[in-house]
């Protein structure tokens, strides 16, 4: 069955700069298109939305226009500062191009109350007028401050990457089931079966990571799922391929149509694909 990647991570250290880079020696090297594809194609995957890389801010808007000429993008996610009195004017910018369908700003390197100014969540509230979605990337123990930030923007779309960044190597499940549980309740939120390997350790199994997806999709049900591969970060601990593999093993027993779901027909429709 094909997939749709909604979190692909290309990086091209002689167009952009990567401020945080140097931080992960894994992977600080160029992650290419043609690279990519030539892992992903084989495993199902026919096209990707491509999520902002956290580039130096002079670059935001220029990252996004690059990878929009990169053949089998079919959007682009694309970096934010709504804590700045100038972001209705950036997202201006962005909706001028048809194929950028959403914006993220990094949270979970950020202090709690960033997310929660009255500018933060005035100026997220725009984004309905662009027709353009917020990808909410917060740890586990911010899963609350997410909440309230949610909760303030009812007509905003927003996707949870990452499962919500559970602990997986030490804290566990709890509290961060009973978290997801709860802001799986608020209707405008989806979230995106993806990254949670980079938090299990080198050494995960199926059976490690099996619990944490299966809570999500329980949580949020089939509908409101996506699938992401969070590439490359995805080689802090494992790969593309056995990511992928993972997924499809773990999600086996369900139905066709709940595979299609998750693997491209949410996101094809949360996204406007």
């Amino acid at each position: 069955m094909r997939i749709l990647d909604t979190h692909l991570h290309l990086i091209y250290p002689d167009k952009f700069s990567y401020p945080w880079l140097p931080g992960y020696p894994t992977i600080n090297k160029p992650w290419h298109i043609a690279e990519y594809f030539a892992e992903a194609a084989p495993l199902g995957i026919e096209s990707a939305l491509h999520m902002e890389v956290d580039v130096a801010e002079a670059d935001m808007l220029a990252e996004s226009e690059f990878v929009l000429t990169l053949p089998r993008i079919s959007g682009a996610i694309a970096a934010c500062r709504p804590e700045h009195m100038n972001f209705v004017d950036q997202i201006e910018r962005l909706s001028e191009h048809a194929h950028i369908k959403g914006v993220r700003r990094i949270l979970h390197q950020a202090p709690d109350d960033l997310s929660q100014s009255d500018l933060f969540v005035e100026n997220i509230r725009h984004l309905p007028d662009y027709d353009l979605s917020f990808d909410l990337c917060v740890r586990a123990d911010q899963l609350p401050v997410g909440q309230m930030l949610v909760e303030r923007a009812p007509d905003v779309t927003f996707i949870l990457d990452h499962c919500g960044v559970p602990d997986v190597t030490r804290a566990g499940l709890d509290p961060w089931r009973a978290n997801i549980s709860r802001i799986a309740k608020l209707p405008n939120l989806n979230a995106k079966i993806s990254g949670i390997v980079a938090y299990s350790g080198p050494d995960w199994t199926v059976e490690t990571i099996r619990p944490y997806v299966e809570h999500v999709i329980e949580s949020f049900g089939w509908d409101r799922v996506v699938w992401g591969s969070d590439h490359p970060v995805v080689r802090l601990t494992g790969s593309l391929t056995r990511w992928v593999e993972a997924t499809r093993e773990i999600i086996s027993g369900a139905s066709e149509e709940e595979q299609a779901k998750l693997l491209h027909r949410n996101a094809e429709r949360i996204y406007k694909v």
